[in-house]
């Protein structure tokens, strides 16, 4: 039996093979791009922040794999509006949106594992919304939304008395400096709600809410209520009570009827009717200055006094919160800080806006000086204290209080002699307040625009009766005063 061996072509081979080849780089390339599939997670509930406090927004890939080579991108509801780009493996802020430049931060710790984090500074009203991660490489890109809720608590209520309407005493409550819009009411103290007369929110600049809701207190009000001011993303509130008293309230009685016929008929007796008026009018005016009084002390700080500012004549404390005079001159150095003329100092505390106040003890002196000036007045040489010089002070001499205006000083009013002086300084409102502490009064206000550092101002005065002069004493408002209006 014989055999034929079979020839193969080089050519037939190559034909023969060329589909399956094909075939397998397909399958491969098909292999490569699933391969480099991935999906961005990011949390699932909404993630919370403080105003003025950081933020951050977690994201990161899955399957597990690294984003360092990846474009890592944090924009809000446009792909152009970016808050944070990682690319080329670094930072690119030719991009960013102004508001937030300089806030941005993305952690990379654990970037080759596919998780990074936005890092907010200084948290605005403006961040809080929603946010996008993207990841992008060489073959695809996923993102993943995300929400930021920013929450801030506001001022402490202010509460004041607006006057008489429908029988009662209008009250107003207000605070401001509130996100997101907070919910505002009066309520009895055991906690019951009462309907108030008005109620307006509105918007401040820089997005902050401010609340005003006004009620009318009635006899039957109990007359002690407070007002409460509340986030609600937060679950917190602030407070203030306030209690009037029943002297305040008009009554209507038979008598008063049979009264205003005699009044009629007799004219005599307008004299004792207009010392009631003036006595139900003095008790309001009395009532409404220790409002204030109280509202003032929510913005108690802790002040000190400023050495380097201290006339060579003035002894500071080791707490420096007292200065004494002393006719030993003391040993400091000379810098143009310091009062030459005077016994003067300041306080060490600045004041460039917002709301201060303070209390000092003057005692028994004869001849003392407290108020504001401004960090630029002269040192030396003699200056006449008035709003125009750059001073907003009160002050005793020869047994007289005045309040140290243009000419003429204004003399004050006092019932009871201030042992301590309370002062008040509202920056952006352009008002300095006088109160005597020791019977809740009202001394004076300035009125003005200021510009500029405001500093605390203190005169200590020369020897009196044939001795050192007393101290002035910076006394520490009590932390209760804060937020509760009560007497």
């Amino acid at each position: 039996m014989t055999g034929k061996v079979p020839s193969f072509s080089p050519g037939s081979t190559v034909s023969s093979a060329l589909p399956g080849y094909v075939t397998l780089c397909l399958a491969l390339q098909v292999l490569r791009l699933v391969s480099a599939q991935f999906t961005v997670t990011g949390p699932d509930h909404p993630i919370a922040a403080s105003l003025g406090g950081e933020a951050v927004l977690p994201c990161h890939l899955s399957p597990r794999m690294s984003a360092q080579s990846m474009e890592v991108r944090w924009f809000r509801s446009q792909y152009s509006a970016v808050v944070h780009l990682y690319r080329d493996g670094q930072d690119q802020y030719g991009e960013q949106m102004p508001e937030y430049q300089g806030r941005t931060e993305l952690l990379k710790d654990h970037i080759t594992d596919g998780r990074v984090s936005l890092r907010i500074h200084n948290v605005q009203p403006s961040d809080d919304g929603q946010y996008k991660c993207f990841f992008q490489s060489n073959r695809s890109y996923e993102e993943a939304l995300l929400e930021l809720q920013v929450a801030g608590l506001g001022s402490d209520p202010d509460i004041s008395v607006e006057g008489h309407q429908d029988g009662g005493i209008r009250v107003v409550c207000r605070s401001s400096g509130w996100y997101p819009e907070p919910e505002a009411q009066w309520r009895y103290l055991q906690g019951q709600l009462l309907p108030s007369a008005s109620k307006n929110i509105s918007q401040e600049a820089g997005g902050l809410f401010q609340t005003e809701i006004a009620i009318v207190l009635t006899e039957e009000s109990n007359q002690k209520v407070s007002c409460c001011v509340r986030n609600p993303r937060l679950n917190q509130e602030r407070e203030s009570v306030i209690s009037i008293a029943e002297l305040f309230f008009p009554k209507v009685s038979s008598s008063t009827v049979v009264l205003g016929v005699i009044l009629a008929l007799l004219v005599v007796l307008i004299v004792p009717a207009s010392y009631c008026f003036w006595r139900q009018h003095r008790e309001k005016d009395k009532l409404q200055a220790e409002l204030r009084w109280r509202s003032a002390q929510i913005y108690a700080v802790d002040m000190t006094l400023d050495p380097d500012t201290a006339h060579p004549n003035l002894v500071l404390s080791e707490d420096q919160k007292t200065v004494t005079y002393d006719e030993r001159r003391q040993d400091r150095p000379d810098n143009p800080e310091r009062f030459n003329t005077y016994p003067i100092v300041l306080a060490a505390n600045r004041f460039t806006g917002g709301r201060f106040y303070w209390e000092v003890e003057v005692g028994d002196k004869t001849n003392w000086t407290v108020g504001v000036c401004r960090e630029s007045v002269i040192r030396t040489g003699k200056v006449r204290l008035t709003p125009g010089n750059g001073y907003w002070t009160v002050w005793l001499r020869h047994g007289e209080y005045e309040a140290c205006t243009s000419s003429p000083r204004i003399p004050l009013s006092i019932n009871v002699r201030p042992s301590r002086v309370g002062i008040f300084l509202d920056y952006e409102g352009g008002e300095v307040s006088f109160y005597n502490v020791t019977d809740r009064s009202h001394l004076f206000t300035f009125t003005d625009t200021f510009s500029g550092t405001l500093r605390p101002y203190f005169y200590v005065g020369y020897k009196e009766e044939g001795k050192n002069t007393a101290p002035l004493i910076i006394f520490p408002v009590p932390a209760q005063a804060k937020g509760n209006l009560c007497p």
